[in-house]
């Protein structure tokens, strides 16, 4: 079951190199390994060769993931972009109703998410909260220590 995911020019980049990276640099490394340890004699008492046939296994999976997700990514056309509400891409300007704090997040999409520089996933419990909200609304959002308020001040593209 796939499932489409959209992002921004910068991140589909991102997806891609670390693609290509993974395929070109880091497959050919782990066949390298491989083969060393092959050499190395008898197979049924080689660990060094079960650890890269394991490490190439999880290589090879992390591969066919990004490969899914990339087949599945979709563009964002930043400027038709809809500013009155909450939406992915939307920079939002909150106020936390509990203690008066104003905060600042832009949504994106999952793969995208770094809360150290403000960037949170749609999927996430705040980000599925403030979807779909305009100015002026409060998003409460169920969190483990009860409900959380976040007014939203002001929604602007990223």
């Amino acid at each position: 079951m796939s499932k489409t995911s959209y992002y921004t020019a910068e991140g589909l980049k991102k997806l891609r190199d670390e693609l290509n990276q993974l395929k070109d640099i880091e497959r050919p490394k782990a066949s390298r390994a491989i083969a060393e340890a092959r050499d190395k004699g008898d197979l049924s008492e080689n660990a060094e060769y079960d650890a890269a046939k394991e490490a190439q296994g999880l290589l090879e999976l992390r591969i066919s993931k990004l490969e899914e997700t990339y087949a599945n990514a979709r563009l964002i056309d930043e400027s038709q972009l809809d500013t009155s509400k909450a939406l992915v891409l939307s920079t939002v300007k909150l106020k936390n109703q509990n203690n008066g704090m104003e905060m600042k997040y832009t949504l994106v999409a999952e793969s995208e998410a770094d809360l150290k520089t403000g960037k949170i996933s749609v999927n996430s419990p705040i980000g599925k909260g403030l979807l779909g909200k305009k100015v002026g609304e409060i998003a409460e959002i169920k969190i483990p220590s009860g409900i959380l308020k976040l007014e939203i001040l002001e929604i602007t593209r990223a």
